[in-house]
């Protein structure tokens, strides 16, 4: 007897754009992605979040009525009541005030899912897009490098990482895009037992013991910012 399919990832969208909301409800069903609510505003992001109960849900930091921050402040309070929901921003804009909040509020953890922060004119495949956003809904993390290195800068906590050497930095900041030891040793073209040096080399720095198990990776991501 064959094995029964997968289920497919349910996501919630919240996206203003009545356009963009519609194509990347689209794509992402051609993906086979199912779209249980596609949404405009932070306050009907949360009903829909806690009707459907997605895997995850992908999430604009301006919406209305203000255009400020009202999609980041709704991804935050999702994080907070619903730890088994995924969250992915997807904006134009790198917003520090709660987006260091939503990073370190969840992070993996408990057990919950994960978090990501993409930015929308960086993102060029969904196939790449679709791969963030299931490995957010697994628990992990994808950010854009653009995204680390802000939230880097804006982070009360940056004195957790001048124990680092600049190949370290570099390590995690590809580790918090979501790439594996063998993904970041392609990417510097040196051996897997290199990367897993510097990956020590960091949990030890950073202070993440081996209790923390499997989820020291995202911990060296978002421990930092706990108190962004």
């Amino acid at each position: 007897m064959p094995s029964p399919s997968p289920s497919p990832l349910r996501v919630v969208i919240a996206e203003d754009s009545v356009l963009l909301r519609d194509g990347l409800a689209q794509l992402l069903g051609m993906r086979g992605v199912e779209v249980v609510a596609a949404v405009g505003d932070g306050e009907a992001l949360l009903a829909a979040v806690a009707e459907h109960r997605p895997d995850a849900a992908v999430v604009d930091v301006r919406m209305p009525p203000t255009q400020t921050d009202e999609g980041l402040r709704a991804a935050v309070e999702i994080r907070r009541a619903h730890p088994g929901t995924g969250v992915l921003i997807f904006s134009q804009y790198v917003e520090t005030k709660y987006a260091a909040q939503l990073l370190g509020g969840g992070g993996g953890g408990g057990g919950g899912a994960g978090v990501g922060y993409l930015l929308k004119e960086r993102v060029v495949d969904i196939g790449e897009f679709v791969d963030a956003l299931e490995r957010v809904a697994a628990g992990g993390t994808a950010l854009d490098p653009e995204v680390v290195a802000q939230l880097f800068g804006a982070s009360r906590r940056g004195s957790a990482l001048d124990g680092l050497t600049p190949r370290e930095r570099e390590v995690l900041g590809l580790m918090a895009q979501g790439l594996t030891n063998q993904g970041i040793a392609g990417r510097f073209v040196v051996s897997e037992r290199a990367v897993e040096k510097h990956v020590a080399n960091i949990f030890a720095k950073l202070g993440l013991s081996m209790e923390e198990g499997g989820h020291r990776r995202v911990l060296a991501v978002l421990r930092y910012l706990e108190e962004g």
